[in-house]
């Protein structure tokens, strides 16, 4: 019969070994989908779910700092997360959208664009970053868009929103060469979706070729093909929902 440091010893061990995903706008099209599909896979022995909308300990507003750190604190008091997941972005919000031209340019609204699709990222991997494990595996993972590569843009406009997605390329660049000094196994990435239909995409999907409209459980589904086959040295780039890898 094991001893009670031994069962202790053991339990310890099992403890360790749990792990948990973290979706942050879990409330939105793809950020729901993110969430049911993890918790249908059952990889994670906890799946959390915070959202602007949803109140209490799932309560996160990418917009105040305080709510971000009490979730995360929250999120520690469990099995560390393997898998923090950004699905999150701003496009467009009652009269103010993409901007066509310099002239469409207002300070307020390319100030919310970037505190929602750039300084809140930033701000979730200020919390949630140092809750993850220290050694092993974990993936942070951001949702870009393919407009915010500097590279790849030829059609100009949508000033606000490229810049914005651009800054969060950038950031998590820098994001992922600081975390590989705490963790030289964690990985930090930029994912584009894709066009999904959801509340975001929707006055623009007159132009979207045949088949290149995704329903959120697709997009979701095929993210996490991209994340399940990331390699260390992915790490600080952007990939499509097909694991491309898009030019900064």
């Amino acid at each position: 019969m094991p001893t009670a440091g031994a069962s202790c010893a053991a339990e310890t061990r099992d403890v360790a070994v749990k792990t948990s995903a973290v979706v942050i706008g879990a409330s939105g099209g793809i950020g729901s989908a993110f969430e049911a599909a993890l918790v249908e896979e059952g990889a994670f022995d906890v799946v959390h779910g915070f959202a602007r909308s949803r109140s209490g300990a799932q309560h996160l507003d990418l917009t105040d700092e305080d709510s971000i750190a009490a979730a995360a604190a929250h999120v520690a008091k469990g099995p560390p997360p393997g898998l923090v997941i950004v699905a999150t972005g701003l496009l467009h919000e009652g009269e103010f959208g993409p901007e066509k031209a310099l002239r469409d340019l207002d300070p307020a609204w390319l100030a919310k664009v970037y505190a929602v699709n750039a300084i809140g990222p930033a701000l979730v991997a200020k919390h949630f970053l140092p809750v993850m494990p220290r050694s092993g595996r974990a993936v942070f993972a951001a949702l870009s868009a393919r407009v915010g590569s500097v590279a790849d843009n030829r059609m100009g406009g949508w000033h606000g929103y490229r810049a914005s997605k651009a800054a969060l390329n950038m950031l998590v660049r820098n994001l992922a060469i600081e975390e590989r000094r705490r963790n030289d196994r964690a990985i930090v990435v930029a994912l584009h979706p894709g066009t999904v239909d959801t509340a975001l995409s929707r006055p623009f999907q007159g132009n979207v070729q045949p088949g290149r409209l995704f329903d959120t459980e697709r997009a979701a589904l095929q993210l996490l093909d991209v994340i399940e086959g990331l390699k260390v040295t992915d790490s600080g780039k952007l990939f499509d929902y097909e694991g491309a890898e898009i030019p900064f």
